[in-house]
Order: C-alpha cells, then structure tokens, then sequence
C-alpha cells in the first residue's frame, strides 16, 4: 500500500464481516456511545491553524473531518430510523464531498458540529440499544450503490466509519507532533 493510500485508509478499506454476532453488536454499540466522548479528547486542544491542516495532501482538513462526521452520522441515525419505520426504503444520497466545502464544514468553529455528534451518538446508542435481532435484519436500500443494507452490516460500516477518521486525526497529530 502507498503512503498516499495508508494516509486515506489507516486502518483499511472497509470490509463487511461475514457474521456478526449479538456479542460483536454490542461491542459496535459501544463504539458508537463512546465515539463522540473519544474523539472529543483526541482535538480538544488544537488550534484554529492545527483544525485547517489536511489529513494528506489533497485530503480534508480536521475541520471538515469532523463536520463530515456530523453530517455523516445525522444522515446514518435518519437511516436508521427509516428502515425501522418503513419497508425497505430507498434513502436519499447526498455529495460529501460537496457537502465538506461548504462554509459551514470550513470556516465555523468545531464546537457546534461536536454538539451535534454528542446528541446523534446518545440517541442513536439508545436507539441501537433497544432493537431486537429481528429489527437488526430491516433493510433499506441505497440507490447510488443500488444495494440493500441491513441494519446489522450498517451498523458495522459506521463503527469502521467512526475509526477510520478518527485515526485520520491520530495520524496527523502523531506526523505533526502535536
């Protein structure tokens, strides 16, 4: 692997596990609770000139990384909670990347966006908490993708999700010095 790719994937694309057990789920829903709290620690004291430097070179700065995780994550909880409520629904995709150069993801403090990881992760944690096996099994599908996901193997996606920017920001901090 390049460096260019390790930057973009420190822990590795993402693969979907083959089974994924009630003792696996549990764990993915204690990512997703202590994620806000983990990542919190991980940039609390970097400066505005340290949140505006990119992961890699051509990448996204922190800044934006962790505007996407909140847009990521709101538009992941709304997933979610589609599938539970309708049949099969096909969700809205939306551009990230576009989405990340929006003033909002550049310019503004972190804190509102952080805000907003706290209160999605605390309800989506509950949420997450009080399915049953056969709710984990709704699905709904992704038309870009033109896949149906379910509920088990999505949430997978975002427990990667979740460690693969967070280890964008470790990296930097580590390459930096910070």
């Amino acid at each position: 692997m390049s460096n260019l790719e390790q930057k973009r994937f420190p822990i590795g694309e993402y693969q979907q596990p083959e089974n994924i057990c009630d003792i696996k789920l549990d764990e993915y829903i204690k990512v997703i609770k202590n994620f806000p709290e983990k990542l919190k620690n991980l940039i609390e004291n970097l400066s505005d000139d340290q949140l505006d430097t990119p992961y890699r070179e051509g990448g996204w700065t922190v800044r934006q990384l962790v505007n996407h995780i909140a847009d990521s994550h709101i538009n992941s909880f709304i997933r979610l909670k589609l599938a539970l409520t309708e049949d099969n629904p096909t969700i809205r995709p939306y551009d990230e990347a576009k989405w990340a150069e929006l003033q909002d993801s550049v310019s503004m403090p972190i804190k509102p966006a952080m805000r907003m990881i706290k209160g999605t992760h605390q309800r989506w944690a509950v949420l997450l908490k009080s399915l049953t096996n056969k709710q984990f099994e709704r699905t709904f599908h992704h038309p870009e993708q033109n896949q149906d996901y379910d509920l088990r193997n999505y949430l997978a996606l975002y427990v990667w999700h979740c460690n693969h920017h967070f280890a964008h920001i470790e990296n930097l901090k580590k390459e930096k010095g910070w």
